[in-house]
């Protein structure tokens, strides 16, 4: 289980390959994209963070509100092809990450202001280790009726690891095989699967995908 420690200690980011189809960013430029977004932060906003996976079940990051919301504009699609975490060189496996069109519905945490570098930072090196994400502010409708700008994660559609092609007819077979220092890329679909259910969210996608892992075999009949 990824702690904050792990993180903070650069144990994490450490722990990532610097491979030719999916480099490693430094420190010093995930800090850089984390405070160039902080720049464009919409006045006089609080700063959501919209999270639509791991980030659920995991946030790490200390936050002073969380509520379910809905993204409009964004669906999710297991379209970034995965050579190390979750997949290695010789069975890439598929990431999540956010596609245009449709809407979202997941989790939104509030940041406090005290502390909010530190704390963002924390999500920051986990999703920006490779510079697969394109971090964007979307406008989401939180449970409690209100519009607001929030802060995510969307497939950098222009990256050589990007795929156009995520349906569940294609990614399972990939997923099944994959697994990395982190785990096994099944594993980490049906917890997904698992934690939406349990904060009583619906993703049509997810549930097939979810069910279609389930059927296969590793390395038997995911061929």
């Amino acid at each position: 289980m990824l702690t904050r420690e792990m993180i903070q200690t650069g144990a994490y980011l450490n722990s990532f390959k610097d491979l030719p189809q999916q480099p490693r960013w430094s420190h010093q430029r995930i800090e850089a994209s984390m405070h160039e977004t902080l720049a464009q932060r919409p006045r006089a906003q609080p700063v959501w963070l919209f999270a639509y996976g791991s980030l659920i079940w995991n946030p790490l990051f200390k936050y002073a509100e969380m509520q379910s919301s809905v993204l409009h504009g964004w669906h999710r699609s297991f379209c970034i092809r995965l050579h190390d975490g979750r997949g290695s060189v010789d069975a890439p496996g598929r990431m999540l990450a956010l596609k245009t069109g449709g809407e979202t519905n997941g989790v939104a945490f509030r940041l406090a202001e005290d502390g909010l570098v530190d704390e963002l930072w924390l999500a920051w090196v986990r999703e920006m280790v490779h510079g697969l994400y394109c971090p964007v502010w979307a406008e989401a409708v939180l449970a409690d009726g209100r519009t607001t700008q929030v802060l995510t994660f969307v497939a950098d559609t222009t990256h050589q690891v990007y795929e156009s092609d995520s349906s569940v007819a294609t990614t399972v077979k990939a997923i099944c095989k994959a697994s990395g220092h982190l785990g096994s890329n099944r594993d980490y679909v049906l917890q997904l699967e698992a934690c939406l259910a349990d904060h009583d969210i619906q993703d049509a996608y997810v549930t097939e995908l979810a069910a279609a892992v389930r059927t296969q075999s590793v390395g038997v009949t995911c061929s």
